[in-house]
């Protein structure tokens, strides 16, 4: 998905009363510190004209948020509203909702609000109705409400995306790794996610049709890069990069894909005498999402932190390891702002010499997460963990590092994620994103692995 598709609009609902009570004066002064706060984030606001205070009012106001292209929800009570209501929104609203609740007057005698009251009452019913939410208690003039209700709107609105994304998949798992099979109805009905297949043959004709100019220019994008190359490397092995490039683009766009996976070996290599991870490694720092060896739940996993603003991941095989830390390694296609300045180049796959992989270690000591998304026993499952990148111990061919992760015994958490089915690739991306990724859990819904 490219990054112009990450805003989004989001619907401002207040629900008020019909009948006296609490403090109208203080709900209405809440009421427009919050659509005023709500106008200052970082996201397309929309307040529906019609009041929500019995059932026609709430469906009218629904159905002006969803006329408006809303994608979730914003549901505050400013002074406790009907609870009745909130069985009625569970119907007309079938996506993630955030409720937020907002504090008591601070001065005076009597309770002003019970505004956390009603949002509780709204938030356990959802939850007996097994319907996902997220939830924010903060005062409307306070950064950190604000903070999170960023976060909870990109929680929400991410799970909505993911149910109604696209993912292609070239040609089907490599071979041997039946434990990245994917069930097309199974992925629709659990994730709701599209999957769109094509052939390999089909892939290839895409690659070896794109026009001579356009794979020109775009050599000379790549030479722009100014990467360095190992001996005997020149433009003609760019020039089959670029073919790869063009044609996961012109998948990606003209299918309208949020993601696509390929199996790329033995075939690609066998055929066209090249390997396309360069080209992958460019498509991820464009923020498209694009995985290897046909691991659709691997693209899923890269497309879930995409969603939820985590920026460049890519998949990694999980090498070998010790009681606190983890070395990932694969063939050479993790993104450059991933990898240490000046580590990165452009060289042949260490097995059959055949070009392009890129060299490169990880940056060290920075903030990672390894996460992954899988299917086992007819269900969904995710785990994640919180590590930072080490120097590496030794040289390797391909792109790799050292995960260093404290909180954990690394061989008892690997063992038990084999014992849960988990495939050997795990998503790699910068930044620290445990908590994000099992908020999200709940909404899709995903059964967590923890670490034991």
């Amino acid at each position: 998905m490219p990054p112009e598709h990450t805003a989004c609009r989001v619907g401002y609902l207040a629900i008020g009363r019909k009948r006296p009570g609490f403090d109208p004066e203080w709900g209405e002064q809440i009421d427009g510190a919050a659509w005023e706060a709500v106008g200052r984030l970082p996201l397309d606001p929309f307040r529906p004209p019609t009041r929500a205070v019995d059932d026609p009012t709430l469906r009218r106001a629904v159905a002006e948020s969803r006329e408006a292209g809303c994608e979730t929800l914003v549901v505050l009570q400013p002074t406790m509203g009907d609870g009745r209501l909130a069985p009625i929104l569970a119907q007309l609203w079938k996506g993630p909702i955030v409720f937020w609740a907002t504090p008591e007057r601070p001065d005076g005698g009597k309770v002003s609000s019970c505004s956390l009251v009603g949002t509780h009452v709204f938030a356990s019913i959802f939850r007996q109705f097994g319907r996902p939410f997220e939830l924010v208690y903060g005062d409307p003039g306070e950064a950190e409400t604000g903070r999170r209700l960023v976060d909870a709107v990109r929680l929400a609105v991410a799970a909505a995306r993911l149910r109604r994304a696209k993912v292609g998949l070239v040609g089907s798992h490599a071979p041997g790794f039946i434990n990245m099979a994917v069930d097309p109805a199974a992925l629709s009905r659990d994730l709701g996610v599209a999957l769109w297949h094509f052939g390999l043959q089909e892939f290839f004709g895409l690659v070896e049709s794109r026009p001579a100019r356009e794979v020109d220019d775009d050599v000379a994008r790549v030479e722009a890069m100014h990467l360095p190359m190992d001996e005997g490397l020149g433009r003609d092995d760019l020039a089959i990069n670029s073919r790869f490039y063009l044609a996961m683009r012109v998948l990606l766009d003209g299918e309208n894909l949020d993601a696509l996976a390929v199996r790329c070996w033995p075939e690609v290599p066998n055929r066209l005498g090249a390997w396309p991870y360069l080209a992958m490694a460019r498509l991820a720092e464009e923020g498209r999402v694009v995985a290897l060896e046909g691991d659709v739940d691997g693209a899923i996993s890269c497309l879930i932190g995409h969603l939820l603003g985590m920026g460049v991941g890519y998949l990694s095989d999980w090498l070998e390891h010790d009681e606190h830390t983890v070395n990932l390694w694969h063939p050479g296609h993790a993104p450059l702002s991933m990898c240490a300045p000046g580590s990165a180049r452009l060289g042949r796959h260490f097995n059959n010499r055949l070009p392009l992989v890129v060299n490169a270690t990880l940056a060290p000591d920075r903030p990672i997460t390894l996460f992954r998304v899988w299917r086992c026993d007819g269900a969904y499952r995710m785990t994640a963990c919180e590590a930072r990148t080490g120097p590496p111990r030794r040289d390797l061919l391909g792109a790799h590092g050292l995960a260093v992760i404290d909180d954990r015994n690394v061989p008892e958490w690997f063992e038990n994620l084999c014992h849960e089915g988990m495939p050997h690739h795990v998503s790699v991306f910068a930044g620290w994103h445990a908590r994000r990724l099992q908020a999200l859990a709940r909404h899709l819904p995903l059964a967590w692995v923890a670490a034991r």
